[in-house]
């Protein structure tokens, strides 16, 4: 399978080395932790001009990890409860 970039992920502010505060280490991390490393990825989204591609991608994939469009797995699970509740 080959890996598919979308044109807005080369602009995303995400790229690079900052990446790895999007999604949760493969150990485990303590709660304040967790919310640490979330609040810095959710910074980063905040000054990001493809956020809402970000998160548009993520919900039309159900992304299941990770902080994609400014908001995290339980986030998205909402939103996406909210639109299919409007259905």
């Amino acid at each position: 399978m080959h890996n598919v970039v979308e044109t807005w992920q080369m602009m995303a502010a995400c790229r690079g080395p900052r990446a790895e505060l999007f999604f949760p280490p493969s150990t485990p991390e303590r709660k304040e932790d967790k919310l640490h490393r979330e609040h810095n990825a959710k910074a980063i989204c905040a000054e990001c001009k493809v956020r809402a591609d970000c998160l548009s991608y993520a919900l039309a994939i159900h992304e299941p990890h990770g902080i994609w469009g400014g908001l995290n797995e339980v986030e998205r699970r909402v939103l996406e409860g909210q639109g299919s509740a409007s259905r």
